[in-house]
């Protein structure tokens, strides 16, 4: 097997799987909290792929905590997510100043 039909063949199992529920999510009625439970999993998903970097990506564990304490007190106060990242960076950088 050549290397384009292999990928021609990954491609086509990669879209299936994509494309066919278009086709069939109209013909079905979901229940309301099926609907808001389905919207609470991207937030899910991103606070797992989230998580492991806050605890890895500095010297130590306590100072990612404590930028995504200070990250997510800035989400609280609802500041635009540019500056929550850039003021988060900032406040880790001065914590690993002082530790």
């Amino acid at each position: 097997m050549n290397i384009l039909s292999l990928v021609l063949l990954l491609a086509v199992v990669n879209i299936l799987p994509r494309i066919l529920p278009v086709f069939f999510i109209g013909k079905f009625v979901l229940p309301d909290i099926f609907i808001t439970f389905l919207n609470y999993i991207p937030i899910a998903a991103l606070g797992v792929l989230i998580f492991p970097g806050i605890l890895y990506a500095v010297e130590t564990p306590l100072q990612g905590i404590l930028g995504g304490i200070f990250a997510a007190i800035l989400g609280i106060f609802r500041v635009p997510l540019f500056f929550v990242v850039v003021l988060s960076v900032f406040f880790i950088y001065l914590l690993m100043l002082i530790m």
